[in-house]
Formats: C-alpha cells, structure tokens, sequence
C-alpha cells in the first residue's frame, strides 16, 4: 500500500506547529501585503475540510488513496492554523463566518482521475506561489511557514501525480478527462484554482480576503513578467511526464485530447 509508504515517509519528515517560534514574530517587519496574503492562505487551506470529505465520498472503493488523503488532510490543515497563529501573533485573525461558509464537500469530478489531476494543479500551483513570496518576504516566521508549506504542497503534488497515473493505467478511458483538466486551467492568462472556481462564490462580496486576493498580490508585487508562463510550463511538464504525451501548449493539449477521444 503506497499510503503506509507516504505515512513512514510522514513520520520521519513531518514538521509540528510547535516547531515555529511565533515569539519571534518581527512587527516591525509586517507589511500589509504579508497580512492579506496570510489571510488569503487561511481561506485557501481550509478547505481541506471540504476536500478530504469530497475524497472519501469520491473514492469510496480505494483504501489506498483514501489513506493518503487521510495524511493530506491533516498537513493541509496544519497550513491552515499555522497562518492563523502567525495572524493573531500580530493581533490580526480571520472571520469565521467564511471558513465555515467552505465546509461544504466538493462534488465528484467528471471521472477520479480529473479529481486526482485538479489536485495535481493546486498543489503545483500552491507550491510555487508560496516559495516566490517566501523569497520576498521579510518577516522570518512568515518566512519559514511559507517554505515548509511549499515543501509540503511539492511532496502532495508528488503523491497525487502518482495516484493518477496508477488510475490511468487501471482506466485509460478516463484520459481525456485528465487532459480536459489540464486544458481548463492552463489556457488562460490567469492563474486559477479550484478553489477559485468551486468555492470563493459562496463568500464574494464580503469584507475579507479569498484565495484570489492573494493570487493577485503575488503577481502584483512577487512574480516576474513572465512567472505566470513559468507556472504553466511547469504544471504542463508534470501532465506530459505523467502521460507520455506532448502537452507543452494549449494546442497539442487539444491535440491530445482530440487523440485520446478518437
């Protein structure tokens, strides 16, 4: 069983909250840009609430994954409160009242396999926003939960990656699927996330912050002119090693798809 794996790996690795000294928190250091993006990154990993509850529904017949997901949940969660203890170290917090307006489980995707690869892009994406505004950050403390959260989304996307592809080998049908996945969330200029797309609706116009406002902050103030391409790139590359197969544009992602359908 790949999870036990993941789960001794877990074991050897993992970091405690108690490991981050929120003592040593530097105010002086605070912009409020760290602020916003602290509490954009709340809103986004509480959803693992939601999300371990939409895997166990969805992959009702793979202890395995299921497994996984159980050990995924609860990093992603320890995200979640290590920026919020980061917040009230600085005497900020988060409404409640949107946090419990997420708890609602994600639906199944159009197969598991398109599941397992939207999780593939949010974990890739999540990782490379969180290392680039570590780098340009100030505040240590900040700092340092925002490169053990990077390492932790790399190792979530590793894992993901390979759950899809023991999918894919058990149901190539579900192909096209993975590869209309990719092609939804790569062909804009813009960077989106499930999050963005099946959750930020139900708290819109509210006074606080969505996963969105901190995506805009990071392209705003942290990424080169081209950092959006290179997370494109980036995520493309895993589906193409992932799949054999050509994906390094929109078009051969069409044309792959066109491929797997016909």
């Amino acid at each position: 069983m790949h999870a036990f794996d993941v789960f001794s790996h877990y074991e050897r690795t993992h970091w405690r909250l108690t490991d981050i000294d929120f003592d040593k928190v530097d105010r002086s250091l605070v912009e409020p840009e760290y602020v916003t993006l602290a509490k954009s990154a709340v809103m986004g990993e509480c959803n693992s609430i939601a999300a371990t509850h939409g895997f166990f529904n969805e992959f009702v017949d793979d202890y395995d994954f299921s497994a996984f997901a159980a050990i995924w949940g609860y990093q992603e969660l320890q995200h979640h409160y290590a920026f919020k203890t980061w917040l009230r170290a600085i005497d900020e917090d988060v409404d409640e009242r949107p946090v419990e307006a997420m708890r609602e489980p994600y639906a199944p995707g159009s197969t598991p396999s398109a599941t397992l690869a939207t999780n593939i892009i949010s974990e890739l994406t999540v990782n490379h926003v969180y290392r680039a505004v570590a780098d340009w950050v100030r505040e240590p403390v900040l700092q340092d939960i925002l490169r053990r959260a990077s390492r932790d989304e790399a190792g979530h996307a590793r894992e993901f990656i390979h759950y899809t592809k023991e999918r894919l080998a058990r149901r190539p049908q579900e192909l096209p699927s993975v590869l209309e996945t990719l092609y939804v969330y790569t062909s804009e200029a813009r960077i989106k996330h499930p999050v963005s797309l099946f959750k930020d609706s139900l708290v819109e116009g509210g006074d606080h912050e969505t996963i969105d406002t901190g995506f805009e902050v990071f392209l705003e103030k942290v990424a080169d002119e081209d950092e959006l391409q290179k997370l494109h790139a980036k995520v493309r590359s895993a589906f193409g090693s992932m799949t054999g197969l050509d994906l390094t544009t929109g078009a051969r992602i069409r044309r792959a798809l066109a491929g797997a359908l016909s």
